[in-house]
């Protein structure tokens, strides 16, 4: 069957978001004097949800406030991180994103919320290229289920055979393939050292990956 719809990743796989993310735990740490290095925190914890990755720094550092509402506090923080700063594109992604729109369906699937993800897309003009996107707030079960990839399956009306998602992480692949995805993985510097031996194709770029579905397709 030819590929007739390809479902994007969009932090690490479309925007370079690591550091708006870290800044945004940075505040919410503040508070209880706890302080990490960039390189450390992004190393451990890119691609990893934000729930989960509050409750790891609730036990580890033992904080008064449940691992759900930091959580929650990181989201709204990241919101007003993003106003002033915004997040860089990852190489080509624009051009790849153009070009994908003209071949085939395109679907963002995205952990974060849509007050995270929308103004950035708007930023940068990209949200009009999408035939859906689905956000944390629009499942039960954000990434590693399933769930955000079948309902981006089921708006597009395309079986999985037909499409192929991209993604930078264990979490996002996980995802993808208990959807029954084949799946192309670009990592980057904080995620590389994840295990993606499940991934159908590793590649080093978007345009790279571009490249590969065109072959495939």
């Amino acid at each position: 069957m030819s590929i007739q719809a390809l479902l994007f990743d969009f932090d690490g796989t479309l925007v370079d978001s690591e550091t708006l993310h870290y800044l945004s735990w940075c505040e919410v740490l503040k508070p209880f004097q706890v302080f990490i290095d960039e390189l450390t925190f992004c190393n451990e914890f890119s691609g990893v949800p934000t729930v989960k990755t509050g409750h790891i720094l609730q036990q580890r550092y033992s904080l008064s406030k449940a691992g759900l509402k930091l959580a929650q506090e990181k989201n709204l923080q990241f919101i007003e991180t993003a106003k002033t700063h915004k997040p860089v594109l990852m190489p080509h992604a624009r051009d790849v994103l153009s070009a994908c729109s003209q071949n085939f369906k395109l679907a963002l699937v995205t952990g974060s919320t849509i007050a995270e993800a929308m103004p950035v897309l708007s930023h940068y003009g990209l949200l009009e290229l999408f035939d859906c996107v689905v956000c944390k707030d629009d499942v039960q079960h954000p990434k590693p289920h399933p769930e955000p990839y079948q309902k981006a399956l089921s708006q597009l009306n395309i079986p999985t055979q037909q499409a192929i998602a991209l993604e930078d992480s264990h979490t996002g692949l996980t995802s993808a393939i208990e959807a029954g995805l084949r799946t192309i993985v670009i990592p980057h510097q904080h995620s590389k050292q994840q295990d993606f031996s499940k991934a159908t194709w590793l590649c080093d770029s978007l345009e790279t990956a571009y490249k590969n579905v065109i072959t495939s397709g």
